[in-house]
């Protein structure tokens, strides 16, 4: 399984999400899910933020060796899961790319985290903030993760 997670820059949330997630797979020992992040205004090869990189840690999670990667230099066409930070970036991925409709979700809504929680569907973006907006935004990420890897495995994904 291939599974992309999307945000504006790829260097917050969707860096977050995407070497989270793999950390978690390993400790799992899930071999079989491949794990990617891009960005729709992406500069293609750019770092994450310093906040993301110093949250991250918190995490066990090394960020430094992520690069930035644009939608339209990735493979997002191969996935079999897209998974966006707010629903500007779905409809922009459906909008560019219309046969992935049905791949495509925010995060919270792919995980039912919305109804549930009754927190709105968008995860927000931390850029330009301070670090407990990134500990706030990350632990909403771990969050949505957790619920992924449940929904996954309960639908005989992984």
């Amino acid at each position: 399984m291939k599974i992309m997670f999307i945000c504006t820059g790829n260097i917050c949330r969707s860096a977050m999400a995407h070497w989270l997630l793999k950390k978690k797979l390993e400790k799992l020992k899930i071999q079989d899910v491949e794990v990617y992040s891009s960005g729709t205004f992406a500069f293609t090869g750019d770092v994450s933020t310093e906040e993301a990189i110093e949250v991250m840690k918190e995490y066990g999670v090394d960020l430094k060796k992520h690069r930035a990667t644009n939608i339209v230099e990735s493979n997002i066409k191969e996935m079999d899961l897209i998974l966006c930070a707010t629903n500007s970036h779905k409809m922009q991925i459906v909008g560019r790319y219309p046969d992935l409709n049905n791949k495509t979700f925010t995060m919270k809504e792919y995980v039912n985290y919305n109804e549930k929680d009754k927190h709105p569907i968008d995860i927000s973006d931390p850029w330009g903030y301070d670090i407990v907006t990134y500990r706030m935004c990350a632990a909403e990420i771990e969050k949505c993760l957790d619920l992924l890897l449940k929904k996954l495995e309960k639908d005989k994904k992984i």
